[in-house]
């Protein structure tokens, strides 16, 4: 009985889902439809594909990017920094710091919800023409090259007659700038001269540091700003009163508390190596000038203060006078 019922679920099963021999055709001719129409060899054992399940055919299309020509506005929104809308409109973070110089005055902690900044759509400089300019100087005062400023698309130039007028805005694909970057000045342990009565020198004596630099918080990632050329620092992730420690040993040269060039409470330390270390918008300070610190001490707490768009330690480092990339020192 159960050779029976297999026997009978077999013959189900090449009668339901064997694959057709045949295929519809167009209609044929007489003597061509005496012929017999061959069938399936009942004793071929049926295909693994006789039982697959149709699957509906799914088409990707990989649509290429349009390149972008014109100036975007956007709207400063909470949460919002720099760095992060320049990744998101695949700038650079300088094209668009250098682009709204009359909304940020080249300081990137200015940016604050509600700002309407415009958006370039190349690196490089967006330039308003002048009465007098010329292409030539131009580009040449911007370091840019004169061919790629008359023939970028969005300038819309007559290559028959290249001209701008007064008060157009041209995109100088490539040009550069010195940034405004604002520095607050510091001093170091034996100058001897300070910075209006705040900070003053502290003699050659003191902790030294070792070279080598520790994070100066818990945390050992960013919240905000990278380091580039309008940030000569790095925004690491502090919330309100978070710990802040020195990152090598040495002498705190400024604690200082008030605006400070927006920098807030801040602190320097000059490790005796060559570096020293800046630690900016703390919400409190806990050493004062010519103290000795260790490598991994407290001396502060993070926070909002100075021109500053949400808690976080603005890091930065320095050597031989001029400011280095922090990711070059830290672990």
């Amino acid at each position: 009985m159960i050779v029976a019922a297999l026997s009978g679920l077999t013959a189900w099963r090449l009668g339901v889902f064997s694959r057709p021999q045949t295929a519809p055709v167009a209609p044929i001719s007489a003597p061509e439809a005496q012929q017999p129409v061959p069938t399936a060899d009942p004793n071929t054992p049926p295909l693994a594909s006789d039982f697959a399940i149709g699957r509906a055919l799914t088409l990707k299309t990989i649509i290429p990017e349009r390149p972008r020509y014109a100036i975007i506005q956007h709207t400063v929104m909470r949460g919002d920094s720099l760095f992060r809308i320049a990744k998101d409109f695949n700038v650079k973070p300088e094209t668009l710091l250098w682009a709204n110089y009359e909304v940020l005055e080249d300081d990137p902690h200015s940016l604050k919800p509600g700002q309407e900044l415009s958006v370039p759509p190349t690196d490089g400089l967006l330039y308003q023409w002048k009465e007098g300019d010329t292409p030539e100087a131009v580009a040449a005062e911007y370091q840019a090259s004169l061919s790629d400023m008359l023939t970028w698309p969005g300038n819309n130039v007559d290559l028959t007659n290249p001209t701008f007028s007064a008060g157009q805005w041209v995109m100088i694909p490539g040009g550069w700038r010195e940034s405004k970057a604002i520095l607050l000045p510091i001093t170091t342990r034996s100058s001897g001269t300070g910075t209006a009565g705040i900070s003053s020198g502290c003699g050659a004596g003191g902790a030294v540091g070792s070279g080598g630099f520790i994070w100066p918080t818990g945390n050992h990632f960013l919240s905000g700003n990278d380091y580039f050329p309008g940030h000569l620092a790095i925004d690491i992730a502090a919330g309100e009163g978070a710990p802040v420690y020195a990152a090598d040993s040495g002498v705190v040269t400024k604690a200082a508390s008030g605006w400070n060039g927006g920098y807030g409470n801040v602190i320097a330390i000059d490790h005796g190596t060559g570096y020293m270390t800046v630690y900016a918008h703390l919400s409190q300070i806990n050493v004062s000038v010519c103290q000795s610190v260790g490598a991994g001490q407290l001396i502060g707490l993070a926070g909002n203060t100075g021109n500053s768009f949400g808690a976080h330690l603005h890091f930065e480092v320095r050597q031989g006078g001029g400011n280095i990339n922090p990711w070059y020192v830290l672990p």
